[in-house]
């Protein structure tokens, strides 16, 4: 996805994406980095001021991020925006994949640390979108949807179900040049394929 990691099930790769590794985990084990790098994706280049005015967080905290990530090559200074005053920063990349089954093995700690930074922001940007749900035309209300779904697969089945959702969202995608629908908006879409850990753990006893 364009926001803040990319399933190994979603799109081709891409020139405008990022493949993590350990360095980049870390850079990113922390909600605000995963944010900052989601909003300057989908709005491009600000400053770090108004980038804090949308994450309720002070400038300097806002600055201090946008520079770990700068050194991690996430984000760049826009220089073209910038002056002696105000800084801007843009998106260097467009997704991020995160290749979990090699990676996670070597980098555990790290790993973890990032996939809990992500689902933070997943979090807050639900918790977002919930306060606003009711001052949503009634249509809208209508194709809201929050669910789940508690299945009995294999791995096999799980990844085989993981790729059917993509083609789904993928069908759905459209490039730039793409003329937008009359009266269609943003839509967030955010999918979770977990195991029951500690029923998996106990059943295989």
């Amino acid at each position: 996805m364009s926001d803040a990691v990319e399933g190994p099930a979603g799109p081709d790769v891409e020139e405008d994406s990022i493949v993590l590794d350990a360095k980049g985990l870390r850079a990113l084990a922390h909600p605000v980095r995963v944010q900052l790098v989601g909003l300057l994706r989908k709005h491009g280049p600000s400053t770090a001021t108004r980038l804090a005015e949308r994450l309720n967080v002070n400038s300097g905290t806002a600055s201090y991020h946008l520079r770990q990530l700068a050194a991690a090559g996430f984000v760049a200074e826009d220089t073209e925006r910038g002056n002696a005053r105000e800084r801007w920063w843009r998106s260097v990349h467009q997704l991020t994949r995160f290749n979990h089954e090699d990676l996670a093995e070597r980098e555990p700690e790290a790993a973890l640390a990032y996939l809990q930074s992500v689902h933070s922001a997943y979090t807050m940007r639900t918790q977002q979108g919930l306060h606003g749900l009711r001052a949503l035309p009634r249509p809208w209300r209508e194709a809201f949807d929050m669910s789940d779904a508690a299945l009995r697969l294999t791995p096999a089945e799980a990844r085989e179900m993981r790729d059917e959702i993509w083609s789904v969202i993928d069908r759905y995608k459209r490039v730039p040049d793409d003329e937008e629908p009359r009266g269609s908006e943003r839509v967030w879409v955010n999918v979770h394929v977990l195991p029951e850990v500690n029923t998996t753990a106990r059943e295989e006893r």
